[in-house]
Protein backbone atom coordinates (compact mmCIF):
# COMPACT_ATOMS: atom_id res chain seq x y z
CA UNK A 1 0.00 0.00 0.00
CA UNK A 2 1.31 3.46 -1.09
CA UNK A 3 1.73 6.19 1.79
CA UNK A 4 1.80 9.80 1.65
CA UNK A 5 5.33 10.80 1.90
CA UNK A 6 5.81 14.59 0.60
CA UNK A 7 4.55 17.57 -1.12
CA UNK A 8 6.01 19.16 -4.11
CA UNK A 9 7.72 22.25 -3.93
CA UNK A 10 9.68 22.93 -7.64
CA UNK A 11 8.61 21.12 -11.03
CA UNK A 12 11.35 21.07 -14.35
CA UNK A 13 10.07 18.30 -16.70
CA UNK A 14 9.69 15.01 -15.75
CA UNK A 15 12.23 16.17 -12.61
CA UNK A 16 10.33 17.35 -9.39
CA UNK A 17 11.33 18.40 -5.93
CA UNK A 18 9.94 17.59 -2.49
CA UNK A 19 9.88 17.73 0.72
CA UNK A 20 9.92 14.49 2.89
CA UNK A 21 13.05 12.97 2.44
CA UNK A 22 13.10 11.05 5.17
CA UNK A 23 10.42 8.75 4.55
CA UNK A 24 11.81 7.78 1.32
CA UNK A 25 14.59 5.66 0.28
CA UNK A 26 17.02 5.62 -2.64
CA UNK A 27 15.90 4.44 -5.42
CA UNK A 28 12.43 3.77 -4.65
CA UNK A 29 9.53 3.91 -6.44
CA UNK A 30 6.23 6.54 -5.58
CA UNK A 31 3.39 7.73 -7.10
CA UNK A 32 3.61 11.44 -8.21
CA UNK A 33 0.76 13.84 -7.88
CA UNK A 34 -3.38 13.79 -7.99
CA UNK A 35 -2.82 11.19 -11.20
CA UNK A 36 -0.35 8.92 -9.24
CA UNK A 37 2.37 9.13 -11.66
CA UNK A 38 5.04 6.43 -11.70
CA UNK A 39 8.43 8.22 -10.36
CA UNK A 40 11.88 7.24 -8.83
CA UNK A 41 13.38 8.96 -6.31
CA UNK A 42 16.93 9.58 -7.33
CA UNK A 43 18.38 12.01 -5.26
CA UNK A 44 17.77 13.16 -1.32
CA UNK A 45 19.15 16.08 0.65
CA UNK A 46 18.53 17.02 3.76
CA UNK A 47 14.73 17.26 4.02
CA UNK A 48 14.10 17.26 0.47
CA UNK A 49 13.72 14.39 -2.14
CA UNK A 50 14.25 14.76 -5.94
CA UNK A 51 12.04 12.56 -8.34
CA UNK A 52 12.54 11.38 -11.62
CA UNK A 53 8.61 10.73 -13.46
CA UNK A 54 8.17 8.62 -16.12
CA UNK A 55 5.13 10.46 -17.18
CA UNK A 56 4.18 13.54 -18.74
CA UNK A 57 4.14 16.10 -15.59
CA UNK A 58 2.41 19.28 -17.89
CA UNK A 59 -0.55 20.49 -15.42
CA UNK A 60 1.23 19.11 -12.27
CA UNK A 61 1.19 21.76 -9.79
CA UNK A 62 3.40 22.89 -6.55
CA UNK A 63 1.56 20.87 -3.16
CA UNK A 64 0.49 18.13 -5.05
CA UNK A 65 0.98 15.06 -2.71
CA UNK A 66 3.84 12.09 -3.41
CA UNK A 67 2.80 8.71 -2.66
CA UNK A 68 5.71 6.24 -1.39
CA UNK A 69 5.52 2.33 -2.17
CA UNK A 70 9.02 1.11 -0.09
CA UNK A 71 9.62 -1.06 -3.36
CA UNK A 72 12.40 -0.48 -5.75
CA UNK A 73 11.73 0.25 -9.74
CA UNK A 74 10.93 -3.52 -10.58
CA UNK A 75 9.90 -5.39 -13.75
CA UNK A 76 7.23 -8.46 -13.23
CA UNK A 77 8.67 -11.64 -14.74
CA UNK A 78 7.05 -14.93 -15.28
CA UNK A 79 4.89 -16.91 -18.29
CA UNK A 80 3.30 -14.26 -20.36
CA UNK A 81 6.46 -11.85 -21.74
CA UNK A 82 7.38 -13.60 -24.45
CA UNK A 83 5.14 -11.76 -27.54
CA UNK A 84 4.82 -9.13 -25.30
CA UNK A 85 5.27 -5.13 -26.23
CA UNK A 86 5.75 -2.96 -23.55
CA UNK A 87 6.90 0.69 -22.87
CA UNK A 88 9.94 1.53 -21.21
CA UNK A 89 8.55 1.05 -17.51
CA UNK A 90 7.08 -2.20 -18.69
CA UNK A 91 3.44 -1.44 -18.95
CA UNK A 92 1.60 -3.09 -22.19
CA UNK A 93 1.19 -1.18 -24.80
CA UNK A 94 -1.62 -3.13 -26.37
CA UNK A 95 -3.53 -3.53 -23.52
CA UNK A 96 -3.30 0.23 -23.04
CA UNK A 97 -4.73 0.65 -26.77
CA UNK A 98 -7.18 -1.20 -26.37
CA UNK A 99 -8.91 0.31 -23.10
CA UNK A 100 -7.98 3.65 -24.06
CA UNK A 101 -7.09 4.22 -27.64
CA UNK A 102 -3.78 4.88 -29.14
CA UNK A 103 -2.57 7.66 -26.58
CA UNK A 104 -1.53 6.87 -23.36
CA UNK A 105 -3.65 8.47 -20.40
CA UNK A 106 -1.47 9.79 -17.77
CA UNK A 107 -1.61 7.61 -14.70
CA UNK A 108 -2.84 4.80 -16.84
CA UNK A 109 -1.90 1.19 -14.88
CA UNK A 110 -2.07 -2.15 -16.11
CA UNK A 111 -0.85 -5.69 -15.22
CA UNK A 112 2.00 -6.13 -17.22
CA UNK A 113 1.64 -9.73 -17.29
CA UNK A 114 -2.08 -11.33 -17.44
CA UNK A 115 -3.19 -12.05 -14.39
CA UNK A 116 -6.29 -14.36 -15.89
CA UNK A 117 -4.32 -16.05 -18.99
CA UNK A 118 -3.77 -20.07 -17.36
CA UNK A 119 -0.64 -21.36 -18.23
CA UNK A 120 0.04 -25.30 -18.38
CA UNK A 121 2.52 -26.13 -15.64
CA UNK A 122 4.34 -29.32 -15.09
CA UNK A 123 6.27 -29.60 -11.74
CA UNK A 124 9.35 -30.27 -11.90
CA UNK A 125 9.85 -30.80 -7.84
CA UNK A 126 8.47 -33.04 -5.00
CA UNK A 127 7.85 -32.27 -0.87
CA UNK A 128 11.23 -33.07 0.85
CA UNK A 129 13.32 -31.19 -1.80
CA UNK A 130 15.48 -28.69 -1.07
CA UNK A 131 16.03 -25.90 -3.62
CA UNK A 132 18.02 -23.02 -3.72
CA UNK A 133 17.58 -19.74 -5.78
CA UNK A 134 17.58 -19.97 -9.20
CA UNK A 135 16.48 -24.08 -8.88
CA UNK A 136 13.69 -24.78 -11.58
CA UNK A 137 10.46 -25.74 -9.30
CA UNK A 138 8.45 -26.64 -13.15
CA UNK A 139 7.91 -25.54 -16.62
CA UNK A 140 5.57 -23.89 -17.92
CA UNK A 141 4.72 -24.11 -21.65
CA UNK A 142 4.93 -19.66 -22.59
CA UNK A 143 4.30 -20.33 -26.56
CA UNK A 144 3.43 -23.93 -28.44
CA UNK A 145 7.48 -24.58 -28.72
CA UNK A 146 8.70 -22.39 -25.92
CA UNK A 147 9.19 -23.98 -22.33
CA UNK A 148 8.73 -21.22 -19.60
CA UNK A 149 11.02 -22.49 -16.63
CA UNK A 150 9.25 -21.27 -13.37
CA UNK A 151 12.69 -20.87 -10.99
CA UNK A 152 12.86 -20.12 -7.11
CA UNK A 153 13.47 -16.35 -6.30
CA UNK A 154 17.32 -15.90 -6.25
CA UNK A 155 17.05 -14.23 -3.03
CA UNK A 156 15.00 -17.85 -1.45
CA UNK A 157 15.98 -21.33 -0.88
CA UNK A 158 14.90 -23.65 1.92
CA UNK A 159 12.44 -27.23 1.82
CA UNK A 160 9.53 -28.00 -0.43
CA UNK A 161 6.73 -28.67 1.99
CA UNK A 162 3.93 -28.87 -0.64
CA UNK A 163 3.16 -29.14 -4.77
CA UNK A 164 0.79 -28.55 -6.80
CA UNK A 165 -0.63 -31.43 -9.48
CA UNK A 166 0.03 -30.86 -12.56
CA UNK A 167 -2.41 -28.84 -14.52
CA UNK A 168 -3.31 -25.09 -15.72
CA UNK A 169 -2.50 -22.27 -13.33
CA UNK A 170 -2.02 -18.31 -13.65
CA UNK A 171 0.28 -16.50 -12.59
CA UNK A 172 -0.96 -15.67 -9.51
CA UNK A 173 -1.26 -19.07 -8.38
CA UNK A 174 0.33 -21.17 -5.79
CA UNK A 175 2.42 -23.79 -7.27
CA UNK A 176 4.50 -24.68 -4.45
CA UNK A 177 5.26 -24.07 -0.67
CA UNK A 178 8.67 -23.84 0.75
CA UNK A 179 9.95 -24.21 4.27
CA UNK A 180 12.46 -21.06 4.75
CA UNK A 181 13.56 -21.09 8.61
CA UNK A 182 10.70 -20.88 10.78
CA UNK A 183 8.09 -19.54 7.93
CA UNK A 184 6.26 -21.00 4.78
CA UNK A 185 6.17 -19.43 2.03
CA UNK A 186 3.93 -19.92 -0.93
CA UNK A 187 5.54 -19.87 -4.67
CA UNK A 188 3.92 -18.70 -7.52
CA UNK A 189 4.86 -18.54 -11.42
CA UNK A 190 5.68 -14.85 -11.25
CA UNK A 191 8.91 -12.55 -9.30
CA UNK A 192 9.62 -9.49 -9.18
CA UNK A 193 13.42 -7.86 -9.53
CA UNK A 194 14.44 -4.21 -9.54
CA UNK A 195 15.60 -3.51 -12.81
CA UNK A 196 18.98 -1.59 -11.28
CA UNK A 197 20.52 -5.06 -9.65
CA UNK A 198 21.80 -7.02 -11.69
CA UNK A 199 20.59 -10.90 -11.41
CA UNK A 200 23.04 -13.18 -9.43
CA UNK A 201 24.85 -16.03 -11.62
CA UNK A 202 27.75 -18.40 -10.04
CA UNK A 203 30.76 -17.39 -12.34
CA UNK A 204 31.81 -16.33 -16.03
CA UNK A 205 32.78 -18.49 -18.51
CA UNK A 206 35.24 -17.23 -21.65
CA UNK A 207 33.37 -15.41 -24.47
CA UNK A 208 34.82 -18.73 -26.65
CA UNK A 209 31.71 -19.47 -28.95
CA UNK A 210 30.57 -17.13 -31.68
CA UNK A 211 27.08 -15.58 -31.82
CA UNK A 212 26.60 -16.86 -35.29
CA UNK A 213 24.51 -13.50 -36.37
CA UNK A 214 23.62 -14.55 -39.95
CA UNK A 215 25.72 -11.77 -41.35
CA UNK A 216 28.54 -13.37 -43.88
CA UNK A 217 30.85 -9.80 -43.38
CA UNK A 218 30.15 -10.14 -39.38
CA UNK A 219 31.01 -13.66 -38.98
CA UNK A 220 33.43 -13.77 -41.58
CA UNK A 221 35.77 -10.90 -40.12
CA UNK A 222 34.00 -9.33 -37.35
CA UNK A 223 32.24 -12.11 -35.02
CA UNK A 224 30.85 -11.31 -31.82
CA UNK A 225 30.95 -14.06 -29.06
CA UNK A 226 27.85 -15.26 -27.09
CA UNK A 227 27.94 -12.88 -23.76
CA UNK A 228 29.60 -10.46 -25.83
CA UNK A 229 28.83 -7.30 -26.58
CA UNK A 230 28.99 -5.27 -29.77
CA UNK A 231 28.57 -1.83 -31.03
CA UNK A 232 27.37 -0.41 -34.27
CA UNK A 233 27.74 3.42 -34.52
CA UNK A 234 27.12 5.30 -37.50
CA UNK A 235 25.40 7.53 -39.15
CA UNK A 236 21.77 8.71 -39.89
CA UNK A 237 20.43 6.54 -42.80
CA UNK A 238 23.72 4.10 -42.65
CA UNK A 239 21.21 1.22 -41.75
CA UNK A 240 22.04 0.92 -38.00
CA UNK A 241 18.63 -0.67 -37.23
CA UNK A 242 18.05 -2.56 -40.52
CA UNK A 243 21.35 -4.34 -39.36
CA UNK A 244 19.77 -4.80 -35.88
CA UNK A 245 16.18 -6.03 -37.24
CA UNK A 246 18.88 -8.34 -39.94
CA UNK A 247 20.55 -10.20 -36.43
CA UNK A 248 17.08 -10.52 -34.54
CA UNK A 249 16.19 -12.70 -37.34
CA UNK A 250 18.81 -14.39 -38.09
CA UNK A 251 21.32 -14.89 -35.23
CA UNK A 252 21.39 -18.11 -33.03
CA UNK A 253 19.77 -16.46 -30.09
CA UNK A 254 17.05 -18.58 -28.57
CA UNK A 255 15.35 -15.14 -26.74
CA UNK A 256 14.98 -12.10 -28.49
CA UNK A 257 14.86 -8.66 -26.30
CA UNK A 258 14.78 -5.57 -28.73
CA UNK A 259 14.33 -1.90 -27.14
CA UNK A 260 13.37 0.59 -29.45
CA UNK A 261 14.97 3.41 -26.98
CA UNK A 262 14.29 6.71 -28.11
CA UNK A 263 13.99 5.93 -32.19
CA UNK A 264 11.71 7.19 -34.29
CA UNK A 265 8.29 5.66 -34.36
CA UNK A 266 8.44 4.67 -37.27
CA UNK A 267 10.83 2.19 -37.27
CA UNK A 268 9.54 0.63 -34.01
CA UNK A 269 6.15 0.56 -35.90
CA UNK A 270 8.04 -1.25 -38.88
CA UNK A 271 9.55 -4.19 -36.25
CA UNK A 272 5.52 -4.46 -34.63
CA UNK A 273 3.99 -5.12 -38.24
CA UNK A 274 6.93 -7.23 -39.67
CA UNK A 275 8.07 -9.35 -36.46
CA UNK A 276 4.76 -11.08 -36.51
CA UNK A 277 4.89 -12.00 -40.37
CA UNK A 278 8.42 -13.16 -39.96
CA UNK A 279 9.06 -17.52 -40.20
CA UNK A 280 11.43 -18.75 -37.30
CA UNK A 281 14.34 -20.44 -39.11
CA UNK A 282 14.63 -22.45 -35.93
CA UNK A 283 11.01 -23.74 -35.50
CA UNK A 284 8.87 -22.86 -38.52
CA UNK A 285 6.61 -20.34 -36.24
CA UNK A 286 6.44 -16.77 -36.11
CA UNK A 287 10.02 -14.99 -34.66
CA UNK A 288 7.75 -13.01 -32.00
CA UNK A 289 7.14 -16.54 -30.20
CA UNK A 290 10.47 -15.91 -29.10
CA UNK A 291 10.39 -11.90 -28.82
CA UNK A 292 10.21 -9.37 -26.17
CA UNK A 293 9.83 -6.29 -27.83
CA UNK A 294 10.04 -2.54 -25.71
CA UNK A 295 9.13 0.37 -27.15
CA UNK A 296 10.19 3.85 -25.93
CA UNK A 297 10.35 5.79 -29.03
CA UNK A 298 11.42 9.62 -29.26
CA UNK A 299 8.11 10.57 -28.71
CA UNK A 300 7.68 9.14 -25.56
CA UNK A 301 8.46 10.77 -21.90
CA UNK A 302 12.17 11.24 -21.86
CA UNK A 303 12.83 9.98 -18.35
CA UNK A 304 11.18 6.19 -19.49
CA UNK A 305 13.60 5.72 -21.97
CA UNK A 306 16.36 5.75 -19.59
CA UNK A 307 14.63 3.06 -17.62
CA UNK A 308 13.90 1.14 -20.68
CA UNK A 309 17.38 -0.25 -21.16
CA UNK A 310 17.23 -1.31 -17.76
CA UNK A 311 13.93 -2.99 -17.72
CA UNK A 312 15.28 -5.13 -20.97
CA UNK A 313 18.17 -6.48 -20.39
CA UNK A 314 16.11 -7.75 -17.12
CA UNK A 315 14.02 -9.73 -18.61
CA UNK A 316 16.82 -10.87 -20.76
CA UNK A 317 18.71 -12.22 -17.67
CA UNK A 318 15.39 -13.81 -16.45
CA UNK A 319 15.86 -15.69 -19.72
CA UNK A 320 19.24 -16.36 -19.65
CA UNK A 321 19.17 -17.74 -15.50
CA UNK A 322 16.79 -20.42 -17.20
CA UNK A 323 19.35 -21.58 -19.51
CA UNK A 324 18.86 -19.95 -22.84
CA UNK A 325 20.95 -17.83 -24.79
CA UNK A 326 19.33 -14.55 -25.30
CA UNK A 327 20.19 -11.18 -27.82
CA UNK A 328 19.56 -7.72 -26.80
CA UNK A 329 19.43 -5.40 -29.34
CA UNK A 330 19.43 -1.22 -27.54
CA UNK A 331 18.37 0.67 -30.99
CA UNK A 332 20.14 3.62 -29.79
CA UNK A 333 22.26 3.99 -26.78
CA UNK A 334 23.14 7.78 -28.02
CA UNK A 335 19.05 8.13 -27.41
CA UNK A 336 19.36 6.58 -23.97
CA UNK A 337 22.54 9.24 -23.26
CA UNK A 338 20.83 11.66 -24.00
CA UNK A 339 17.59 11.09 -21.95
CA UNK A 340 20.37 11.11 -19.11
CA UNK A 341 21.81 14.47 -20.26
CA UNK A 342 18.29 15.94 -20.05
CA UNK A 343 17.49 14.75 -16.92
CA UNK A 344 21.18 15.53 -15.33
CA UNK A 345 20.51 19.36 -17.07
CA UNK A 346 17.50 19.48 -15.27
CA UNK A 347 18.94 18.68 -11.99
CA UNK A 348 21.47 21.26 -12.51
CA UNK A 349 24.39 19.12 -12.06
CA UNK A 350 27.65 19.99 -13.86
CA UNK A 351 27.85 18.82 -17.13
CA UNK A 352 31.03 17.54 -18.79
CA UNK A 353 32.10 17.03 -22.75
CA UNK A 354 29.23 17.83 -24.85
CA UNK A 355 27.08 18.76 -22.38
CA UNK A 356 26.59 14.50 -20.72
CA UNK A 357 27.28 13.95 -17.51
CA UNK A 358 30.22 13.08 -15.74
CA UNK A 359 28.97 9.58 -14.87
CA UNK A 360 27.80 8.75 -18.96
CA UNK A 361 31.04 6.30 -18.76
CA UNK A 362 29.61 5.23 -15.86
CA UNK A 363 26.45 4.29 -16.52
CA UNK A 364 27.47 2.62 -20.06
CA UNK A 365 29.72 0.43 -18.20
CA UNK A 366 27.07 -0.76 -15.78
CA UNK A 367 25.01 -1.55 -18.05
CA UNK A 368 27.35 -3.43 -21.05
CA UNK A 369 28.74 -5.64 -17.90
CA UNK A 370 25.33 -7.07 -17.80
CA UNK A 371 26.77 -9.21 -20.50
CA UNK A 372 27.96 -12.07 -20.34
CA UNK A 373 28.45 -16.01 -20.91
CA UNK A 374 27.53 -17.65 -17.23
CA UNK A 375 27.00 -20.77 -15.45
CA UNK A 376 23.51 -20.03 -13.49
CA UNK A 377 22.81 -20.78 -10.16
CA UNK A 378 20.67 -23.50 -10.83
CA UNK A 379 23.94 -25.51 -12.83
CA UNK A 380 22.92 -24.72 -16.25
CA UNK A 381 24.63 -22.54 -18.67
CA UNK A 382 23.44 -18.85 -20.56
CA UNK A 383 24.20 -15.99 -22.30
CA UNK A 384 23.44 -12.51 -22.97
CA UNK A 385 24.92 -10.53 -25.97
CA UNK A 386 23.61 -7.41 -26.49
CA UNK A 387 24.37 -5.43 -29.90
CA UNK A 388 23.93 -1.47 -29.10
CA UNK A 389 23.43 1.03 -31.72
CA UNK A 390 25.34 4.31 -31.46
CA UNK A 391 24.07 7.16 -33.34
CA UNK A 392 26.74 10.04 -32.98
CA UNK A 393 25.56 13.38 -34.98
CA UNK A 394 27.33 14.10 -37.43
CA UNK A 395 28.81 10.27 -37.64
CA UNK A 396 31.59 11.69 -36.04
CA UNK A 397 33.00 8.59 -34.17
CA UNK A 398 34.96 10.69 -31.63
CA UNK A 399 32.06 12.20 -29.41
CA UNK A 400 31.64 11.00 -26.25
CA UNK A 401 29.33 8.14 -26.63
CA UNK A 402 31.19 6.42 -28.89
CA UNK A 403 34.49 6.61 -27.45
CA UNK A 404 33.20 5.68 -24.04
CA UNK A 405 31.28 2.76 -25.72
CA UNK A 406 34.11 1.35 -27.64
CA UNK A 407 35.97 1.09 -23.92
CA UNK A 408 33.56 -1.23 -22.69
CA UNK A 409 32.82 -3.17 -26.04
CA UNK A 410 35.28 -5.81 -27.68
CA UNK A 411 33.56 -5.75 -30.83
CA UNK A 412 32.77 -2.29 -33.29
CA UNK A 413 30.91 -2.55 -36.40
CA UNK A 414 31.07 0.89 -38.04
CA UNK A 415 28.74 1.96 -40.89
CA UNK A 416 29.73 3.73 -43.32
CA UNK A 417 27.28 6.85 -45.23
CA UNK A 418 29.48 6.28 -48.63
CA UNK A 419 28.88 2.18 -48.72
CA UNK A 420 25.10 3.17 -47.92
CA UNK A 421 24.97 5.49 -50.14
CA UNK A 422 26.60 2.99 -52.71
CA UNK A 423 23.67 0.40 -51.95
CA UNK A 424 26.43 -1.56 -50.24
CA UNK A 425 24.32 -3.38 -46.96
CA UNK A 426 25.40 -3.97 -44.65
CA UNK A 427 27.43 -0.67 -44.59
CA UNK A 428 30.41 -2.20 -42.94
CA UNK A 429 33.55 -0.06 -43.21
CA UNK A 430 36.21 -3.06 -43.15
CA UNK A 431 39.02 -0.57 -42.17
CA UNK A 432 37.25 1.11 -39.23
CA UNK A 433 35.52 -1.95 -37.69
CA UNK A 434 37.62 -4.54 -35.45
CA UNK A 435 36.99 -7.23 -33.33
CA UNK A 436 38.42 -8.63 -30.38
CA UNK A 437 36.92 -12.27 -30.26
CA UNK A 438 38.48 -13.28 -33.32
CA UNK A 439 41.33 -15.48 -31.36
CA UNK A 440 38.62 -16.37 -28.87
CA UNK A 441 35.87 -17.80 -30.92
CA UNK A 442 38.69 -19.20 -33.57
CA UNK A 443 38.82 -22.67 -32.13
CA UNK A 444 35.06 -23.26 -32.46
CA UNK A 445 35.74 -22.80 -36.04
CA UNK A 446 38.42 -25.11 -36.43
CA UNK A 447 36.48 -27.86 -34.26
CA UNK A 448 33.79 -27.47 -37.29
CA UNK A 449 36.62 -27.65 -40.14
CA UNK A 450 34.76 -25.10 -41.95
Amino acid sequence: MSNEVGKITWISGPVVRAKGSRNVGMLELVEVGSDRLVGEVIGLKGDQMTVQVYEETAGMQTGEVIYGTGLPLSVELGPGLIQSIYDGVQRPLPLIEQAVGSFINRGARFDSISREKKWKYTSKVKVGDEVKGGDILGVAMETDTFEHRVMVHPDDSGTITWVVADGEYTVNDTIAKMKMGKEEKSITMMQRWPVRRPRPFTNRRGANIPLITGQRILDTFFPVAKGGAAGIPGPFGSGKTVTQHSIAKWADAEVIVYIGCGERGNEMTEVLQEFPHLIDPRSGRPLMERTVLIANTSNMPVAAREASIYTGITIAEYYRDMGYHVALMADSTSRWAEALREVSGRLEEMPAEEGYPAYLAGRLAEFYERAGYVNNLNGTQGSVSIVGAVSPPGGDFSEPVTQHTKRFIRCFWALDKSLASARHFPAINWLDSYSEYLEDVGNWWREKNW
